[in-house]
């Protein structure tokens, strides 16, 4: 099978790229704005709102190593999902939960994945998650890149991105690569 692409946003990009880019069978994971109504917005105009940018992550995956399905089913747990417009004290439209799928089959897999979600009771309140076709990606600026890899210590960090990476841990560990540790 030949690598593809996935495109998901749930929150803060510094979350979603530091969780993505620990499972076994996903590369390049890039933080940035997906869904642009502007050509290349910049992190500002993006927090603004008039962008209609979604934060998110565009990643490389290997289909023999982790399935979309899996992916998916990880995207549902590490983030929550049933938030309008919100991730935790983040708010904004460009915090939204989205899958931007790039296929058919990608939309089937997402459509059927949350309707599994919420019939599964993992939640209390249904999934607000948007799915919708890929249009665009804009990577973020530099400093976004590897955020959580390079500033740890901070405590944003500490507080709301290293808890998300334990929750990883405990609950995915079996498909977590080895050479990078929380």
């Amino acid at each position: 099978m030949a690598i593809e692409k996935a495109t998901l946003a749930g929150g803060c990009f510094w979350c979603t790229e530091a969780l993505f880019q620990r499972i076994k069978g996903v590369t390049d994971v890039v933080p940035g704005y997906a869904a642009s109504q502007v050509e290349n917005p910049s992190y500002q105009a993006v927090c603004s709102g008039s962008t209609g940018a979604a934060e998110g992550i565009q990643f490389s995956y290997d289909p023999a190593i982790i399935s979309y399905e899996k992916l998916l089913e990880i995207f549902w747990h590490v983030h929550d999902p049933t938030t309008l417009n919100r991730q935790g004290n983040d708010s904004g439209t460009q915090y939204r939960s989205a899958i931007f799928y790039h296929n058919d089959e990608q939309k089937q897999i997402a459509l059927a994945s949350k309707v599994a979600l919420d019939q599964s009771g993992a939640y209390k309140r249904p999934a607000v998650t948007e799915i919708a076709p890929f249009t665009n990606f804009y990577a973020a600026e530099d400093y976004h890149r590897e955020y959580y890899n390079r500033n740890s210590s901070q405590p944003y960090c500490m507080l709301i991105i290293n808890p998300k990476v334990q929750k990883l841990l405990k609950e995915y560990r079996s498909d977590l690569k080895t050479e990078i540790t929380p």
